[in-house]
């Protein structure tokens, strides 16, 4: 399989197994329009960019995951949820609550070790416990996507990992073509996406939004 078919095939499988809610698809809209903010905000202010990340992309994001998004049994894909969980190439729920949990406790750090063990000179103000909090997220935000990508060379093969670091890096993009129409959906009391992983898409990117979210 080659790379983009790779990077096709993991889209899909995130897309049919994991955003079945209207809400979730909205909310990732919502995270995948910040985040594009962010990658802008980057290479001005790194630590607003890591602000913007954390709390409003992956909050938004995250929290459609775990308290939108059904957890029974997925019918459409013949699927339990443990299932899911297990060829999940990411980070599944589990390891993201790991992640968030690492997140919201890391700014405890800088209580035990104001400079951060030698890093950072002490906050002379709540601006800059915040912006060097900003500075600890960018860097777990960063940790995360490398320590996977590498660990999936080990468990998986180079391809994968490379495959999920795209993907994870390019989902903003892809995120908002597929899920654009979703809040119009979510108004007229769409809770569920009724065409949800019924049909595989195409190789052309087009005819995947067309499956994902049929013409209103």
């Amino acid at each position: 399989m080659g790379f983009m078919e790779a990077l096709r095939e993991q889209r899909w499988d995130d897309h049919r197994y994991y955003h079945h809610s209207r809400i979730n698809q909205t909310l990732h809209l919502v995270s995948a329009v910040s985040f594009l903010i962010a990658y802008v905000m980057v290479f001005f202010d790194p630590a607003i960019a890591a602000l913007i990340g954390w709390l409003v992309s992956m909050t938004s994001r995250q929290a459609g995951h775990f308290f939108f998004e059904p957890r029974g049994y997925d019918h459409v894909n013949q699927a339990t949820h443990e299932h899911k969980e297990d060829i999940k190439v990411g980070y599944n729920l589990q390891r993201k609550v790991v992640l968030m949990v690492l997140w919201a406790a890391s700014p405890l750090v800088l209580f035990v070790s104001p400079t951060l063990f030698g890093i950072f000179e002490p906050a002379a103000s709540l601006a800059d416990f915040i912006r060097q909090t900003a500075k600890i997220w960018l860097a777990i935000g960063l940790g995360g996507l490398i320590a996977r990508t590498v660990q999936l060379f080990f468990i998986r093969d180079v391809q994968t990992g490379l495959v999920w670091a795209t993907k994870i890096l390019t989902d903003p993009f892809h995120d908002i073509k597929l899920y654009y129409k979703a809040p119009l959906y979510l108004l007229r009391g769409e809770l569920i996406d009724p065409n949800h992983g019924k049909h595989r898409p195409h190789e052309d990117d087009a005819e995947e939004e067309k499956v994902a979210l049929r013409p209103m």
